[in-house]
């Protein structure tokens, strides 16, 4: 969007949801409606994230919390009418929710929500101590449902043990070939030119 494109992004499912305002402006929800210069209505929240859980678990125990159980085949009818009803000049961002192996339903992760959708994956890590395992496991277990992975970013965490650099050399020997990108001290959007 700095860059004068069209982009939309959206976070269908999140926990440790709370209604208060302050919270809502911090939450990832927020964030995103705030980047993409939506105010914090209901209606705009429900158009970025319409499963909200308020404990701050994996969905699937978040929702049990609440008596609920998050109806995945309305997720993935909610992603893919967002898809269908993308400009064709926009690029649609789909946020996740915890990592790859994050239930989501009893027998649902969200690495099946990535493989149903058949969509490209930026695999966003910190650079947090244990990062590099966390990273190479979930890459590899989205190769292995061939899901091609467009991007590594790493996001630098508070007080991280190594320089960034140092862990984004680490995953690119173990991944050759993949794109390794490092946020954080300065990172800004020309340094993502995805195609």
């Amino acid at each position: 969007m700095a860059r004068g494109e069209k982009a939309r992004a959206l976070k269908p499912v999140i926990t440790g949801w709370d209604d208060d305002p302050a919270a809502i402006a911090d939450s990832d929800t927020g964030q995103l409606l705030v980047a993409q210069g939506l105010a914090p209505t209901a209606e705009n929240i429900d158009a970025c994230s319409p499963f909200r859980f308020k404990a701050p678990l994996a969905p699937d125990m978040a929702a049990a919390r609440e008596g609920l159980a998050l109806d995945y085949e309305r997720l993935i009818a909610f992603c893919r009418d967002s898809i269908a009803a993308k400009a064709p000049d926009e690029t649609l961002y789909i946020e996740g929710v915890g990592g790859v192996m994050v239930p989501l339903t009893e027998n649902k992760t969200v690495l099946d929500w990535m493989s149903d959708l058949s969509l490209p994956v930026l695999l966003v890590a910190g650079t947090y101590l244990g990062t590099i395992s966390h990273t190479l496991t979930a890459a590899l277990a989205l190769r292995e449902r061939h899901i091609a992975v467009r991007a590594i970013i790493l996001s630098e965490s508070v007080d991280s043990p190594v320089p960034p650099e140092e862990t984004a050399a680490a995953i690119q020997r173990h991944l050759p070939g993949a794109a390794v990108r490092i946020v954080g001290r300065g990172g800004s959007a020309e340094d993502f030119q995805w195609t």
